[in-house]
């Protein structure tokens, strides 16, 4: 399925000081917050989302619809260093995951999910990346 919703969870979310948070803000419709089910993890100064089959695993995050789908998610790719040209294992992964909107309506949505081992991350619990 190719969708032009962007999941995002960490430091591309609105309101956060970045560059790639303001190229999403000016390429894209926020549509509004969304979760998933996985599991948030800190990497450094930025999150990592793993996939989790527990339903009491929620991350918390933001949906948003691309302008110009393909110019944007290459630029994201680059971004998350997982475009072409990037030797794998690549810490992310972009792939498509079910996105639940605060009105509890489904969406498919690309997200980044973190690709490396989190066994000495340090997680966060409350799925919420800009209150850990």
């Amino acid at each position: 399925m190719i969708s032009d919703l962007l999941f995002v969870y960490g430091t591309l979310m609105r309101g956060f000081d970045h560059p790639m948070a303001k190229l999403l803000a000016g390429n894209a419709e926020f549509l509004g917050p969304a979760q998933c089910c996985g599991r948030l993890y800190l990497v450094k100064h930025y999150p990592g989302l793993v996939a989790s089959d527990d339903p009491a695993d929620i991350v918390h995050g933001e949906l948003f619809r691309l302008r110009e789908r393909e110019a944007m998610l290459r630029e994201f790719d680059m971004y998350e260093a997982c475009g072409e040209g990037f030797p794998p294992p690549t810490e992310y992964v972009r792939e498509m995951l079910k996105v639940t909107r605060a009105d509890g309506s489904a969406s498919e949505a690309w997200t980044y999910f973190y690709n490396w081992p989190v066994k000495e991350l340090p997680r966060i619990a409350s799925g919420k990346f800009l209150e850990h």
